[in-house]
């Protein structure tokens, strides 16, 4: 998968920018607050509809517009290139394909990009939401049933914890529980079939980034009791989640966690392992992909110098040179590991609100 051409309008400093991407490595270098790191959040857009970076909505849009628009230009193995955009405006998301409107989750299907930045620790180390998003991502590009199954659980789980706010008689959660279960098995059974061969492909790479915490095990909680008949779980939390007024079992709380036999428990990580962990998931996710699509996804690396020592900068490097895929990288200078490894990349210097390509 290629991002030949991206064109961005009022996104954060940038008023207008149309750039032509090289096919293989990408290197964008700057000052600190040039907007290197807009380029591959845009990118990024088109593969997910958000930011990779905290914060409100609107902070995308540029001060003093009413929204903004992102396009690129999609090659795939699968189609011929495709025209992809996603605008905001009004507090509203649009999306077209080849210049007719679609729904956003089916522009999702025609890009895949995948990003380690600054922030990526947090998948490690923050809210088990972080995680459940990540591994979702991973799912609904190798299961076609995925998104409606999403939306039906989605839809049962809203209308059951209404009816737990609300005081609803036992006939309509009873209603709304074979619903909900009927949707979360699928969900979760969808997950854990993902989550089976996105382990061991991580815990491989987390031998070469972390072989110093010894072996790495990967363990997924489904939000309930494998033992158990999800409807009896239901009818056992009843009570409960009347006096919370939500649902407290069922795929919505899954999680999963990686732990080391030096490390047992995630708060047991240094801040660098922490992000050491983090890119051995990320190249996990690009590695199982690939398997399952063919084709690599564009793979964005952020500030590549500051976030990691030489060695693993290195390491990096070597394996993503083995890869067929688009690399997006940023930094105030050329890391120096791409310096060594000779890698012919596409240059460019970024300045406030402008990118010029370096021959």
């Amino acid at each position: 998968m290629r991002l030949r051409q991206l064109r961005l309008e009022n996104l954060r400093a940038f008023q207008s920018l149309d750039l032509e991407l090289g096919p293989g490595w990408n290197l964008f270098l700057g000052a600190n607050g040039a907007g290197k790191t807009t380029l591959l959040e845009a990118a990024y857009l088109l593969s997910h509809a958000r930011s990779f970076r905290g914060g409100a909505k609107d902070v995308l849009v540029r001060h003093g517009t009413a929204g903004y628009s992102v396009f690129g230009s999609m090659e795939s193995s699968e189609v011929s290139p495709i025209r992809l955009g996603l605008s905001r405006s009004a507090g509203r998301l649009e999306a077209r394909v080849n210049g007719v409107p679609i729904a956003v989750a089916e522009l999702l299907r025609h890009a895949a990009v995948v990003c380690f930045e600054p922030g990526s620790h947090e998948l490690i180390s923050g809210a088990a939401e972080l995680r459940r998003r990540f591994m979702d991502w991973g799912v609904f590009h190798v299961e076609q049933d995925f998104l409606g199954t999403w939306r039906a659980f989605q839809r049962s789980l809203k209308q059951r914890n209404a009816l737990l706010r609300g005081g609803g008689g036992a006939a309509e959660l009873d209603a709304w529980d074979r619903e909900f279960v009927q949707s979360g098995v699928a969900l979760a059974a969808m997950r854990r079939r993902y989550m089976d061969v996105f382990g061991p492909m991580a815990i491989q790479l987390m031998r070469e980034l972390l072989g110093e915490l010894g072996e790495a095990r990967l363990t997924l909680e489904s939000g309930w009791s494998l033992d158990i008949d999800p409807l009896e779980q239901l009818a056992v939390s009843r009570d409960d989640d009347f006096r919370r007024g939500f649902t407290t079992v069922g795929p919505h709380r899954a999680d999963w966690t990686i732990a080391f036999a030096q490390a047992p428990r995630r708060e047991h990580l240094s801040r660098g392992q922490e992000k050491l962990c983090a890119l051995g998931c990320v190249l996990a996710q690009a590695t199982v992909y690939a398997g399952q699509r063919g084709e690599w996804p564009v793979i964005c690396v952020d500030d590549l110098a500051s976030e990691l020592d030489n060695p693993h900068q290195e390491r990096l490097v070597r394996s993503l040179t083995a890869v067929d895929a688009q690399i997006l990288i940023t930094g105030t200078h050329e890391p120096r590991a791409l310096a060594e490894a000779g890698i012919a990349a596409a240059r460019f210097h970024v300045e406030p609100g402008s990118v010029t390509a370096l021959l």
